[in-house]
């Protein structure tokens, strides 16, 4: 096994392990195997989107395959309706949705689940320890971490699930940070971290946080977007997250193992609401509402996570959806 190396290694620094033949990543003062697979699953990583209102409920789940543009198929239905503004996370073979609610301030503490390789309806997998929506989700491999939301009070709560099992999730700890705007934040994930920009309290939020998924904890401070924003989703591969700017067109990016402050990436449609779904490579967003105005819309998008720049058209979900639903993929970068 690789020694620990001299303090003067800078955080976030890669290498080749000569010993284990693996790609590794300097954070927190050790070594981390960076993910370098890519699932394949009828083509390529699949990503998924479910619930919403258009302004009545919506508990469609469509999916996507990731690697190849297209209109997004039906795949089940979730086992709830009032499941707007729920968020989501996934393993390599779960899907997930928590929480949500119904117009105006109705919440619920839902929790669902699919198998990311089928097709079919969701199953109830628990309870959050607090029905919310507006929750931002990270995970692992192993655990999501569900973050934040509202009551229609502003919760600052962090729960966690064991995704592999069923069961109530667990007190993770608390959002010390962003003077207690925490809902509708923007998530993305490495192996070892979970990442949350922006928020809403009453005002809109630029601060960057970020928690290690594998222990329990409040969330630390990580940097700051280009400008504040919420509710308009975040993805990432193992290295690199990227971030929506509501009420502008521009996409921030960061590096997920240093800490530091979102530079520009790209660029998008401007004043919307959506969730991602992403592999290694791409970015894809969808389901959203061109905000202020009431229209639902269909729109689908893609970036490219390696080279950045504008987003372009990828197809269409089988039914257009207000605010956000709850996106995932089994190729995140948490994985």
């Amino acid at each position: 096994m690789a020694l620990k190396p001299p303090v003067e290694v800078p955080q976030g620094a890669i290498r080749l392990n000569t010993d284990s033949q693996k790609i590794e990543f300097y954070a927190q003062d050790q070594w981390w195997r960076m993910a370098t697979d890519v699932p394949t699953l009828d083509g390529g990583a699949r990503g998924l989107f479910g619930g919403g209102y258009t302004p009545t409920a919506v508990y469609t789940i469509d999916y996507i395959t990731i690697a190849t543009a297209g209109n997004a198929i039906n795949f089940g239905d979730l086992t709830y309706t009032d499941n707007n503004v729920c968020s989501s996370a996934a393993s390599r073979t779960r899907g997930m949705w928590f929480g949500g609610g119904t117009e105006p301030d109705a919440e619920n503490d839902n929790i669902n689940y699919v198998t990311i390789a089928s097709t079919g309806d969701a199953a109830d997998f628990g309870n959050l320890t607090q029905a919310r929506r507006g929750s931002a989700a990270v995970a692992s491999a192993t655990r999501a971490v569900i973050c934040g939301g509202r009551t229609p009070a502003i919760q600052n709560i962090m729960d966690y699930v064991t995704i592999a099992s069923t069961g109530n999730a667990v007190d993770f700890g608390d959002i010390v940070g962003k003077n207690g705007e925490c809902s509708s934040m923007s998530p993305a994930a490495s192996p070892t971290r979970g990442v949350l920009a922006g928020g809403i309290g009453p005002t809109n939020q630029s601060d960057i946080s970020y928690i290690t998924i594998a222990t329990l904890g409040n969330d630390q401070h990580f940097g700051d977007l280009s400008a504040a924003s919420n509710g308009v989703g975040g993805c990432s591969n193992s290295t690199r997250a990227i971030f929506r700017i509501r009420e502008s067109t521009t996409i921030d990016t960061i590096q997920i193992a240093t800490r530091g402050n979102g530079t520009s990436f790209g660029s998008g449609p401007s004043s919307i609401h959506g969730s991602w779904a992403n592999s290694p490579t791409r970015g894809v967003f969808g389901t959203y509402i061109n905000a202020p105005s009431p229209t639902a819309l269909s729109n689908i998008n893609y970036i490219s996570l390696q080279t950045g720049g504008d987003s372009i058209d990828f197809g269409d979900l089988s039914q257009a959806r207000r605010q956000r639903n709850g996106g995932c993929s089994n190729a995140h970068g948490g994985l």
